[in-house]
């Protein structure tokens, strides 16, 4: 019996893949993984840096963009400061005059919340309710994790006090508690590596005892490093619930080793069946 085949939707198992009934201690992104709220982040930074990047000669709009658009990517499910700081060395690069990357990233998180200004007010006032900005399946998902009875642990790139107060928006923090960590001021000392070798120490678990569900290529590889079950979430930010693969998470997420790949979690009860099955 295929493994697809009491599945829905979309689906991507990598040939590796093998059920993990001994998975204790789960680990999410936010940002994409589960929140919606600050979808069109990417076009925010990229337009940000299409406006401050000095160009060469005869260098177009598109190939500026690309240029932009891979940096970020790459960067994806860091700190948000990386891609600031890998910007200031790009202006330097090309003559300019770098300004120091923390003040791309306070010039950066002003846009952005203006872009997402109407989200968080909607949410607060009640014209939006949660769901309506979280990824297709995710409570139900959350619900059946905690169901069996396993530790969920929230990890992001983003600040630490907007994940906290995001989390709470979206009526998530009650599935993660005290388990919510974001970057922090001093960068250095905040990583998803940082937070998944802390799960592992303080619970005294082996990382095939971790389950990672992310659309970063960073918890990905992290999981796969430590010896964990890694779900990449490819998602399709711009159209929750299209159940469309987004192409460049996929072949990203895949190539760091992921041991499955969904659009999101209209079959996440499947899912979890199939990785807890004897």
């Amino acid at each position: 019996m295929s493994l697809v085949s009491s599945f829905k939707g979309l689906i991507e198992f990598s040939s590796g893949f093998t059920p993990r009934p001994g998975i204790s201690h789960v680990l999410f992104d936010f940002d994409g993984t589960l929140s919606l709220i600050r979808e069109g982040w990417v076009e925010v930074m990229i337009a940000m840096f299409l406006e401050m990047l000095p160009r060469r000669n005869a260098e177009t709009d598109d190939q500026v963009r690309q240029l932009m658009s891979d940096d970020i990517m790459r960067q994806n499910g860091k700190q948000t400061i990386y891609q600031m700081i890998q910007f200031a060395e790009r202006v330097k690069d090309r003559g300019g005059r770098a300004r120091e990357p923390l003040w791309y990233k306070n010039e950066y998180l002003r846009r952005l919340d203006e872009r997402i200004a109407h989200r968080i007010d909607g949410l607060r006032n009640g014209a939006l309710r949660p769901d309506d900005l979280l990824v297709l399946g995710s409570r139900p998902l959350l619900e059946n994790l905690r169901r069996r009875g396993l530790a969920l642990y929230l990890a992001s790139g983003t600040d630490e006090p907007y994940v906290r107060q995001e989390a709470q928006l979206l009526d998530v923090t009650r599935y993660f508690g005290k388990h919510i960590y974001g970057a922090v001021d001093d960068y250095k000392k905040f990583s998803k590596k940082m937070v998944i070798e802390r799960i592992l120490r303080e619970n005294k678990i082996p990382g095939e005892q971790l389950l990672a569900f992310g659309d970063g290529y960073v918890e990905i590889q992290n999981t796969k490093e430590a010896g964990g079950l890694a779900v990449a979430v490819a998602s399709d930010e711009a159209n929750n619930g299209s159940g469309h693969l987004d192409e460049w998470k996929r072949r990203r997420l895949l190539g760091v080793g992921a041991d499955v790949v969904i659009p999101d979690y209209r079959d996440g009860d499947a899912l979890l069946d199939l990785v807890f099955a004897n």
